[in-house]
């Protein structure tokens, strides 16, 4: 057992920080409270105590770091459908972002392919410690990677997709083949001579028909946004919009769309493309304060991993209430991945996923003197 003694805790749940101990065994939250006694202590006096930090969208691990082409593994260039893929069989636990995130304190991610293509397949969620990706995971799937916007019309400009309404339509195809798929394979029941010819996108495609994934959409601007929002209506599907950079201009619209969560970044960047000519720190809290449910996300490696945590403090610069700007990098990203149920927050029963600093968070001065992985000291 592990104790970490006198710290203030900022738990993701409680508006006010608390100074108490937690008590920690095997891998979990055992206890919050005070007087536990044990030989294994970590003195974390005038130190702040955070959940670890939650990215919500990122290709850790997949687009490798300083090694050119060879090591970007996020993208399927030949086909702009491909719901098959599996972020699980690119990602590397020896890349050095990896190692970089974790000392930032990021210890869970939601990871995988990145938006050249309409459908680009499954994610995973992952901590941040280990040598296997089978060890390090989560959840998978989490979701089905989905893109609309830019990144399709450039990748497949010569191969028939240059139009916002032509990469629409690609999703539409997809999810009506596999509608088509699905409800012959289920006439079929345990008739194997009546089942349809195994298709492996369809087969993907069934858990998003399902609802037992979302679709995670890439949406930077406004009309993509609502594109997205459109598609995930006509199917009534389970959908999470990525990006949003262009949120704060529909927040009405997005305000009335609340069963949709909303990852907002990486807005600590040069404005590369025109979907991005309107990006602002002031995004995620405009949307938090119209009671959406928002996290913010570094997209790395677009931004480095372990900056998540500035990049709340800068949205907290820009107005957004502090408290949400925490919840957006901690419990609300573990809610839009769907593993809240093990990490997000300091609660009892959950991960001891732990980051003990020496002043706030948002704080770029701060430093980080500890990090606890499942109750493991890691950093």
């Amino acid at each position: 057992m592990t104790v970490i003694r006198n710290g203030l805790i900022f738990d993701a749940v409680n508006k006010d920080p608390y100074r108490a101990d937690i008590l920690i065994r095997e891998g979990k939250i055992a206890a919050i409270g005070n007087d536990f006694s044990d030989t294994d202590v970590i003195d974390a006096a005038g130190r702040n105590v955070y959940p670890g930090f939650v990215e919500a969208h990122c290709h850790l691990g997949l687009d490798g770091y300083g090694i050119g082409v060879e090591g970007k593994d996020y993208n399927e260039l030949g086909d702009i459908c491909t719901p098959q893929m599996r972020a699980i069989d690119s990602f590397n636990p020896f890349d050095p972002s990896v190692g970089f995130a974790l000392k930032g304190g990021v210890t869970s991610v939601a990871t995988g392919q990145g938006s050249s293509n309409a459908i680009g397949g499954t994610w995973i969620a992952v901590k941040t410690s280990g040598v296997s990706v089978d060890e390090m995971l989560i959840k998978d799937p989490v979701a089905m990677k989905c893109a609309l916007g830019e990144n399709p019309k450039r990748c497949y400009r010569e191969k028939g997709n240059s139009a916002r309404m032509s990469t629409a339509s690609v999703i539409r195809n997809m999810l009506f083949t596999a509608m088509d798929y699905m409800a012959r394979k289920e006439a079929a029941g345990d008739d194997i001579s009546r089942r349809p010819k195994f298709d492996h996108k369809c087969e993907a495609m069934i858990p998003v028909l399902k609802k037992q994934i979302p679709l995670k959409i890439h949406a930077h601007q406004a009309n993509d946004i609502l594109t997205a929002v459109r598609i995930a209506r006509e199917f009534d599907l389970k959908m999470t919009l990525e990006h949003v950079t262009e949120g704060h201009l529909i927040a009405d619209q997005l305000a009335g769309a609340k069963e949709y969560m909303l990852a907002v970044g990486p807005t600590m960047t040069h404005a590369s493309k025109f979907e991005l000519q309107n990006k602002t720190f002031e995004t995620p809290g405009i949307l938090a304060k119209k009671g959406c449910h928002v996290s913010i996300i570094t997209d790395s490696p677009v931004i480095e991993q372990e900056y998540l945590p500035l990049c709340a403090g800068l949205a907290v610069k820009s107005g957004m209430d502090p408290f949400d700007a925490l919840k957006a990098i901690t419990i609300n990203a573990a809610e839009h991945v769907g593993i809240a149920d093990r990490v997000g927050s300091i609660e009892v029963g959950k991960d001891a996923d732990i980051v003990i600093e020496n002043g706030s968070c948002f704080d770029s001065m701060s430093e980080i003197e500890a990090v606890l992985i499942d109750g493991k000291r890691v950093l």
